[in-house]
């Protein structure tokens, strides 16, 4: 059974260094065997029923939204930047390494924050990572809010955009990376680029992901 001051040794253990497929100036920690991670991770904790290692993985929306980044560095330059539901913490890497002057990477998972922060370093840059559920509170003041691949469940999309509604409320944009998951709230959301991600297959239904990146707009029935 791992101990939680071993997170870091289990994630060095069962990944591998690789480029991110969609934004190759990044490496990122990832599993190369999605089930068996999923599996491992699960015996190694005793904790059955725990979050899926949603960390190990470069997922389309997150992948779409790093690029955009990348090739746009004026959308975060010198800007203080949310990197909601970060997982591995791709999208406030590729914050930074465009510009940005500082990042909140949060994430209800613990072992997403560890992973995070040696793929912050793994990439040079300093990040702050946080192991909270924010959505029950009010959003931070930053200059903009990052959200990837947050939609494909009901309960959780419905949570998130009440938060993310509190943080258009203050006048901060919100942007959201997706390859059109379930519950993405289609009828509130402006194209900025859509892009061809190469993905896991074994996680997704296809190799290939369409995914876009939307600016959030603020709810006409609420505003």
């Amino acid at each position: 059974m791992i101990v939680p001051g071993d997170r870091q040794a289990f994630i060095r253990a069962e990944t591998r260094i690789k480029p991110v497929p969609h934004a190759e100036e990044i490496r990122l920690h990832l599993a190369d065997e999605a089930m068996a991670l999923w599996q491992k991770t699960e015996e190694d904790l005793g904790e059955m029923g725990m979050p899926p290692p949603f960390w190990a993985f470069a997922w389309a929306g997150g992948q779409a939204i790093a690029r955009h980044v990348l090739d746009h560095p004026d959308l975060v330059a010198g800007k203080t930047v949310l990197d909601f539901a970060c997982g591995s913490g791709l999208v406030g890497i590729a914050a930074m390494l465009a510009g940005a002057h500082s990042c909140v990477a949060v994430d209800i998972d613990p072992f997403a924050i560890e992973a995070g922060q040696l793929n912050a370093d793994l990439n040079e840059v300093a990040i702050d990572f946080r192991q909270d559920d924010i959505t029950q509170s009010d959003p931070p003041d930053v200059d903009i809010i990052f959200c990837g691949d947050v939609f494909y469940d009901k309960p959780m999309a419905e949570q998130v955009l009440r938060f993310l509604d509190k943080a258009l409320a203050k006048h901060t944009p919100v942007i959201i990376g997706d390859p059109g998951r379930s519950y993405l709230p289609k009828d509130r959301l402006e194209n900025l680029a859509t892009y061809e991600v190469p993905v896991v297959g074994a996680l997704e239904d296809a190799e290939v992901k369409r995914s876009s990146v939307f600016v959030l707009k603020t709810n006409a029935i609420c505003s």
